[in-house]
Parts: C-alpha cells; structure tokens; sequence
C-alpha cells in the first residue's frame, strides 16, 4: 500500500477530476494504455479492482496495491500527461491550479524518494538554451546507424527550413528514439538494472526491442543520460509524435504550427548534448 495520507489524497482526486467515477478526460481504453504504456502497469488487473471498478475506484485500488514507487511514479506521469493535454488544447487550464499540481508533485516526489530542489524549467527557458553544433558521431553509436541518424538531422534541417511542422515533429521523435536505443544497446547492464525498466507481469525485463520511447526517456534520465528538463518536455515530443495516425491527429484536432516544430528540435537537440557529455 502506498503510504497516502487522507490529505494526499484529497489533493489528488481533486487534480486528477476523480469525482462521478472519471479521471481526467480518459476513457476505459486510454487509461489502460496510459498505465500500460507510462508505467508497466495493467490497472485493470484484478488486484486494482476496487468497489465499483470505475476509473476511479481503479485508481484507487492501485493506491492501494501498488508500492510507493510505482505510485509515485503515476502520479508524476499525470501531471505530465495533464501539462501536455493542456499544451494540445484537450484540458483547461483554468480546471488545473498551479498550486495543486505543485502539492501532487510533492506527493509523487515524496514516494518515490525525489529530493526538492530538482530543475523546473519553463518551456520559454528551455527554448533559450544554447549550445555548440550537436554531432551524432560524439554519442559513439554503431557506425550505420550513426550515418543514417546523421543524415535524418540533416532531413529535419530541411523540413525546419521549409516551414514543414508535422514532418520535423515526426523525424525528431524517431531519431530521438533511435539515439535512446541505441545509448541502451551499449549500456545494456545500467537500463535493465534501473528502476523504471519496463517488466512483464513476472517482473523479468523486457527485451529493448519491446521497450517504448517513454520507456527509454525514463530509464535514460534515472540513470544519468538525460537531465529532468529534456525529460520533461521529450515526454511532449513524444507525445505528438503519436499523431502520426491521421484518424488520431484529427480526433484531437492537432495542428502544430513552427513554435511547436523548433520545441521538438530543441528537445532533440539537448538530449544528443546531454547524452554525449555523459
């Protein structure tokens, strides 16, 4: 059981609108696939099953269920879902005070043992961040497919250059997955040890080639290769890179304009200076 207080949780069904049995603006399919995708998690295992079984007795049988990592983990995984949601138009603002996701970022640090202090950079902060010209060759990857990463840069150079948001948004998630994969073929030991590893329901690592990009993202980032900044927003990157499916970018009315375009190259951009000074 997740060590919870009456209060901790009080402020977390109120942030994540668990009232009338919802949570957020998820539906039976989408929140299986967030937890599964996010966290390694099948809450609708029946030892999550919790009263009624709604999304939010789920959620609250997983607080029941689960340790204070995994929790923590969740919680924090929420609020980036419900910062990107918002970034997409898909939430409001307004529904969502700074203050409450300030305390529930708290909590979910608290559980999973983050000290306060970390970075909290603004995306505009972010944006500003400068750097010598980033080389794929520094990250010392395996000769082919260094080439072709090279060569997507030099695609996504193009696409910026020619105003083509979508494209560049799509290249720069695959490309980061492909340089995150290819860190992890090289440090197999460090990702399989970590903590946020993504496990079968026997909890044996699974092999790199069943890994997500958010499995990569978190794994890369606990162990020292990404910083919390680039964590954060390749979770926004990564998330409009799903928008690849045409039905899915028209269900949720995603059209990126070059503000959007540069954020994903910013990303991109940072995480080969990260991973290569490390």
């Amino acid at each position: 059981m997740a060590n919870l207080s009456t209060n901790d949780k009080q402020v977390l069904e109120k942030l994540f609108q668990m009232g009338g049995g919802y949570v957020l603006n998820f539906s039976d399919r989408t929140m299986g696939e967030f937890f599964s995708e996010d966290g390694g998690v099948n809450i609708y295992d029946e030892q999550y099953n919790y009263a009624s079984g709604s999304k939010a007795n789920r959620m609250r049988g997983f607080w029941q269920g689960a340790s204070d990592s995994l929790v923590g983990q969740s919680i924090i995984k929420l609020i980036e879902y419900i910062e990107n949601q918002i970034l997409l138009s898909n939430l409001k603002e307004n529904n969502f005070p700074q203050k409450l996701i300030d305390k529930a970022k708290e909590i979910g640090n608290r559980l999973i043992g983050k000290q306060d202090g970390q970075e909290n950079v603004t995306e505009d902060e972010f944006l500003k961040k400068d750097f010598d010209e980033v080389s794929i060759s520094s990250l010392k990857l395996d000769g082919t497919i260094t080439i072709i990463l090279e060569q997507r840069l030099g695609e996504i150079n193009k696409c910026l250059n020619s105003k083509a948001a979508l494209a560049t948004i799509f290249l720069c998630g695959s490309t980061l997955e492909g340089i995150l994969l290819g860190v992890a073929l090289n440090n197999t030991k460090e990702f399989n040890m970590a903590t946020s590893s993504p496990k079968d329901k026997n909890g044996k690592v699974l092999q790199f080639h069943d890994w997500t990009l958010n499995n990569l993202i978190d794994v890369a980032k606990e162990i020292g290769f990404l910083n919390e900044d680039v964590k954060k927003f390749s979770h926004a990157l990564r998330d409009f890179r799903n928008y690849i499916h045409p039905y899915e970018q028209a269900s949720q009315q995603f059209n990126p304009d070059e503000h959007t375009a540069k954020l994903c190259w910013q990303v991109l951009k940072v995480a080969i200076f990260q991973i290569a000074k490390k």
